[in-house]
């Protein structure tokens, strides 16, 4: 199957009262994971790719041919979507350009009006090549790819205004964070997400910082709207205990386990059970 766009994937997630589990891919091992994963678990996916991780590939093109070469060699049926996370207003151009079929482009960072008017033209772009948009509305907190938030609740006006545009998916606001959870966190805000439901409609809507949110308000938030669940910084930490563990226990000094194969083999079986976590928490399993 080719990669499609994740707009139907997305409708029907939010239809289904089910999420779709973004993974972040850094490389050929990351990205096989997640794709493997998919197609035994019967489960629709998003591979999401940051602008640094495609800079690390060597860029948009590079990823493009990866994925598509990959799907085609392991016979990948299910519905795929390539997405750029977190774009810049030239990220998202170059990445639609490239081939991705869905983008987000991050202007949460911009004076509101600014924000608005790049997604109004990134929506334009894409749509006309049958591209997805996801929009962002109030800082994520964390860090990620440099960009820091500190976990704003959405302005409820500015989600109705930005869900204007025409976008298909849209990430607010609602306490989240990038990167692990720290003890003195307040939770979701599931006020601020049922007000947000409330004033943009149908529209799927997205949470950023899966990792290490409770499986209870992981259910909930669901319930309230959340279609796509970005996953990336607990494959980053399983792959690099199970690399870890491997070495510490000489294990890479047996035979010829210093080859990378062997030797990032641990990583990727921990990363394929992350994401299997994953899509069974967040219900995706047999929806493909």
């Amino acid at each position: 199957m080719a990669l499609v766009s994740a707009k139907g994937i997305l409708d029907a997630a939010r239809d289904g009262h089910y999420a779709v589990p973004a993974i972040n891919i850094n490389n050929l091992e990351w990205t096989k994971a997640a794709l493997t994963t998919a197609q035994e678990l019967n489960s629709p996916i998003l591979l999401g790719v940051s602008e640094g991780a495609a800079k690390y590939m060597t860029g948009f093109k590079t990823v493009v041919g990866m994925v598509n070469g990959m799907m085609e060699e392991l016979n990948i049926t299910v519905p795929v979507a390539l997405h750029l996370d977190h774009g810049s207003f030239e990220g998202a151009k170059e990445a639609i350009a490239a081939g991705f079929t869905s983008v987000m482009f991050d202007g949460s960072a911009l004076p509101f009006d600014e924000n608005l008017a790049q997604t109004k033209e990134i929506v334009k772009l894409a749509h006309a090549a049958g591209v997805s948009v996801e929009a962002e509305v109030g800082s994520i907190g964390g860090e990620e790819d440099g960009i820091v938030g500190t976990g704003e609740l959405a302005d409820i006006q500015e989600c109705i205004d930005i869900t204007a545009t025409g976008i298909d998916f849209l990430a607010a606001g609602i306490g989240n964070i990038h990167g692990p959870y720290p003890e003195n966190w307040a939770g979701l805000s599931f006020e601020t997400l049922t007000d947000i439901k409330a004033a943009t409609g149908n529209i799927p809507l997205v949470l950023h910082g899966g990792t290490g949110i409770p499986v209870e308000q992981i259910d909930k938030a669901i319930n309230l709207g959340v279609a796509k669940i970005n996953v990336n910084t607990e494959l980053q930490l399983m792959f690099a205990a199970a690399t870890r563990k491997f070495i510490e226990e000489g294990k890479d000094l047996e035979g010829k386990n210093y080859d990378p194969r062997k030797l990032l083999a641990p990583g990727y079986e921990a990363m394929k059970l992350a994401v299997k976590e994953k899509m069974e928490m967040f219900g995706s399993v047999d929806k493909a």
